[in-house]
């Protein structure tokens, strides 16, 4: 495949009629779901997290001509060459599909006849970097921490003095930095963070067959628990969304220096919505995401991976979730998770349950002028974003029931016609026209 090529971007609801008046149980049919792909400029990283350890999985989103791609994240420590591999991009697409918000639908029953409810192998060590590249960082204040060969990557990993000296650096070996970029590196640099600094071997790349950019899984203990996102900002063209898959043996992580909420849930509404899903949840977000300041971070998904209800796909396996970064042994089964270990306490070698949280971030460089900094929680109620469409009965049995039953009916789609209009923002005379009432 010729170097110039582009590659591929890789992201690829219950309310009973009768005598029950709210669903008992998360269950239904499931119909579709609204996975990251519908997102435009949609970023998705896994974090694993036990501890002060974390195990990231970067999923790149970049499209263009990968001679031009490049990445420089921040971090706290100086990781090991074992430290880093590649991913396996499936392990993303399966934690997405498992933890999509989705739509469910039911039937009534009939109303005359009401039922009571009951690892990769690493790549060869590109040893030191030329010593004329090692004079001109020591010359700027950079240092060289280490540098590894991780697939079709070149990986880098410098720290600074300085941030002029770190910018003109990076410039000197063909990064573009963006405006803004060298005031940005200044507030790491006295932050006392290292950067990771990712490009393409096109050498590699194009041995390997070419096509698409793997997913980078970098692991390290740090006591800071957190995700660099203000770089990226210094060169978007708006706003971006982040999908944060976080695995824990504990229960929910959220953010601890911005607001975690969940996105507007269990809601019922017009069956026209099961031919236009994608479309019906992008505005469903963007209207909590502006309703809630544009500065919080939705979630959409929250659980214990040994099972959901309703399942969008099949539950990850205990493999899988090793794939993606586990590192802890995993418990057979249901069950509750441990206790959070106290301040400087090691996390127990007993299996304990892995517990995934979704949170999705729409963020700019405005409203999300810190990176993301996350607590582990305890907390282990189950969270989805679930939308639910409702069938009439359409047999022919008649009773006393039947006409309360057709009042009923009309007050139904009138609430979710007002529902709908609430959810997206749409106008809500056209939703009734195109319910027909």
């Amino acid at each position: 495949m010729p170097r110039t090529q582009h590659f591929k971007r890789l992201t690829s609801l219950l309310i009973g009629f009768g005598l029950v008046s709210s669903a008992a149980a998360f269950c239904g049919f499931f119909v579709a779901k609204g996975d990251s792909h519908i997102f435009n400029r949609s970023n998705q990283v896994i974090i694993a997290r036990d501890g002060n350890r974390s195990v990231f999985t970067m999923m790149n989103d970049y499209q263009g001509d990968v001679k031009d791609f490049a990445r420089i994240v921040p971090i706290p420590v100086v990781p090991k060459r074992e430290d880093i591999r590649i991913g396996d991009p499936s392990i993303v697409k399966k934690l997405d599909a498992y933890s999509a918000p989705r739509l469910v639908e039911y039937f009534d029953e009939n109303p005359c006849a009401p039922v009571l409810m009951e690892d990769a192998v690493p790549a060869p060590n590109s040893g030191i970097q030329p010593s004329a590249t090692s004079a001109r960082a020591n010359a700027l204040g950079v240092k060289i921490e280490a540098s590894y060969q991780v697939g079709e990557y070149d990986i880098t990993i410098l720290s600074a003095a300085q941030q002029s000296g770190l910018a003109t650096y990076l410039r000197g070996e063909g990064y573009k930095l963006p405006p803004g970029a060298d005031a940005m590196l200044g507030g790491y640099i006295r932050g006392g963070m290292k950067f990771f600094v990712v490009r393409v071997n096109l050498e590699r790349f194009d041995k390997s067959g070419g096509g698409f950019l793997n997913p980078i899984v970098l692991s390290y203990t740090s006591e800071k628990f957190m995700l660099p996102i203000r770089l990226g900002t210094l060169n978007s063209p708006g706003e971006q969304d982040l999908t944060v898959y976080l695995l824990s043996p504990y229960g929910r992580v959220e953010t601890s220096n911005y607001r975690t909420t969940g996105v507007p849930t269990d809601q019922e509404v017009p069956l026209l919505v099961k031919d236009q899903f994608a479309s019906f949840y992008r505005h469903v977000f963007r209207r909590a995401y502006e309703r809630q300041g544009k500065s919080v971070a939705l979630m959409e998904y929250a659980w214990n991976t040994n099972g959901c209800d309703p399942c969008s796909s099949e539950p990850p396996t205990q493999s899988e979730l090793k794939a993606a970064g586990v590192f802890w042994k995993q418990q057979e089964g249901f069950s509750n998770s441990l206790p959070l270990p106290a301040a400087g306490e090691a996390p127990s070698d007993q299996p304990k349950p892995v517990y995934l949280t979704r949170l999705h971030v729409r963020y700019t460089a405005a409203t999300f002028p810190e990176d993301l900094k996350f607590k582990l929680t305890d907390n282990q109620n189950t969270f989805q974003g679930r939308y639910i469409l409702r069938h009439a009965y359409t047999g022919t049995d008649t009773c006393e029931a039947t006409p309360s039953y057709k009042r009923m009916l009309r007050q139904r789609a009138e609430t979710q016609a007002q529902t709908l209009a609430n959810l997206t923002g749409w106008d809500v005379n056209h939703i009734r026209a195109r319910m027909g009432q």
